[in-house]
C-alpha cells in the first residue's frame, strides 16, 4: 500500500512493534501486514513558558515569561524517549528561566535581556538532544516588575526632567544677568553709547523718547506698539 509523506512531516514505521525505518516526503510503499506507521511533524512549533514569579539575586519579586522555537531533528528519539518530549522540554526550559533570574539582581535582569536569551538555550541544549528536538531561538517575552518600582522608577524620571528645566533655567538667567553686567561696564565705560541707542530706538519707530530736565539724559519708552 502506498503512503504520501508530507514534506513538513517524517514517517516511521515499526514491524511488530520493532523500528524499521523512516519515511522522507513523497509517495512510499509499505507493506501493511504486520507494520505500522507514525507520522511526526518535523516543522519548526512555539513553546510558550507563561508568566511566573521569581526572586531576583537582590530579593525583589519579578514576573518573567518566554517564547521558544523547536523543531524535531531526530523523529525516532522524540517518539520513543518519553512520553511527552515538548512537556519535559518546557519543563527544562521553566528551569533555566528561574536558575537565570535568580543569579541576577534587577538591573542586572533588565540589561541582559539580550544575553538570557543565549544562556537559557544553552542550558536546555543536552535535555532537547535526549528528546530528539533542537531549539532553535528562545526570547524573554515579559518581565514584569512590582507596581511600586514602576511608580518610583517614574517618580525618578519626572525629577531629574524637572532638574534639568530648573538648571537650565538657571543657568538661562546666569547669561541675561551676565549680558546686563557686561552691558552696563560698557556704557558705563563708553557714555555716548546710550545716546547711539536712543537714536536707533527713535530712527526704529514705535517708541516715544522722554528726555528729561538734565540733557545728559534721555530714555526710551517702549510704547507698545
Amino acid at each position: 500500500m502506498n503512503v504520501v509523506v508530507q514534506e513538513w512531516e517524517r514517517v516511521l514505521v515499526y514491524r511488530d512493534g520493532r523500528f524499521v525505518g523512516v519515511l522522507e516526503p513523497g509517495r512510499r510503499s509499505v507493506t501493511w501486514l504486520r507494520h505500522r506507521t507514525v507520522r511526526v511533524a518535523v516543522r519548526p512549533r512555539l513553546l510558550v513558558v507563561p508568566l511566573q514569579e521569581v526572586l531576583t539575586a537582590d530579593g525583589i519579586a519579578v514576573k518573567v515569561s518566554l517564547t521558544s522555537t523547536v523543531r524535531v531533528v531526530d523523529p525516532r528519539t522524540w517518539h520513543e524517549a518519553v512520553e511527552d518530549p515538548d512537556a519535559f522540554l518546557h519543563a527544562a526550559l521553566q528551569l533555566a528561566l528561574r536558575d537565570a533570574v535568580a543569579t541576577r539582581t534587577l538591573d542586572e535582569l533588565l540589561a541582559d535581556r539580550a544575553e538570557v536569551p543565549a544562556q537559557l538555550r544553552a542550558a536546555v541544549a543536552p535535555t532537547a538532544v535526549r528528546l530528539g528536538l533542537e531549539v532553535d531561538e528562545v526570547a524573554l517575552r515579559d518581565v514584569v516588575v512590582p507596581a511600586e518600582l514602576r511608580r518610583a522608577a517614574a517618580e525618578v524620571v519626572t525629577a531629574r526632567a524637572q532638574g534639568l528645566a530648573a538648571l537650565e533655567r538657571a543657568r538661562t538667567e546666569v547669561a541675561v544677568t551676565r549680558a546686563l553686567a557686561n552691558a552696563a561696564k560698557l556704557v558705563g565705560s563708553n557714555p555716548g553709547l546710550l545716546q547711539l541707542r536712543t537714536l536707533q530706538v527713535v530712527e526704529a519707530g514705535g517708541a516715544t523718547v522722554v528726555l528729561s530736565a538734565d540733557p545728559a539724559v534721555a530714555r526710551a519708552v517702549a510704547t507698545g506698539g
